[in-house]
């Protein structure tokens, strides 16, 4: 598995492609065409590869980057870019993933665009519904995924406990241990 999807969201998760957002390097999780398809078969929006091609992945990259732009403007209670909204709205007029019902059960197919198109129709009831005041940043300064927090008392600090939240204990555990401040 090529993906990690622990924001509660897909257009979040699809964000979080982008890690490290604040290094000097960040990590890009959809280098190719084939990670693309990847992200799109181990999301569970298709059950086969859409094929993606370099044109596809600088569209899904641009998309990734509008609904990056539109929650960190929720995060900060600031006003969403209109470029970006647009280009949001633009993807989510497209068509839909097809759904088909067939002796084996339900099978999810269609190209990037249907794919990005149901990420963008997401990305709009998201921010523009009641689940946008859920919205979070990991805690942990490395880190710059954004997740739902629907914890009882909304008190989740990290993306996911398995990797964010253990570091961060690991480490304040190791200053506590060597007496020097985490």
């Amino acid at each position: 598995m090529n993906h990690a999807f622990p924001c509660g969201s897909l257009p979040l998760d699809f964000v979080g492609t982008l890690r490290a957002r604040r290094d000097a390097a960040p990590l890009e999780k959809l280098a190719t065409p084939g990670l693309l398809d990847d992200w799109f078969v181990e999301s569970a929006m298709f059950d086969v590869p859409p094929g993606a091609d370099a044109l596809d992945l600088d569209t899904a990259i641009g998309l990734r980057e509008a609904i990056h732009s539109l929650v960190v403007a929720r995060l900060d209670g600031e006003s969403m870019p209109p470029a970006d909204i647009a280009e949001v709205n633009r993807h989510a007029a497209g068509l839909p993933v097809r759904v088909h019902l067939g002796p084996d059960g339900v099978r999810r197919t269609g190209t990037v665009s249907q794919g990005l198109s149901a990420l963008a129709r997401e990305a709009v009831e998201l921010l523009g519904g009641d689940d946008a005041a859920l919205l979070r940043e990991c805690a942990r300064p490395e880190c710059t995924q954004v997740y739902l927090d629907r914890s009882r008392g909304r008190r989740r600090e990290w993306c996911a406990m398995r990797t964010c939240g253990n570091r961060v204990k690991a480490a304040a555990y190791r200053a506590r241990r060597s007496g020097s401040p985490a």
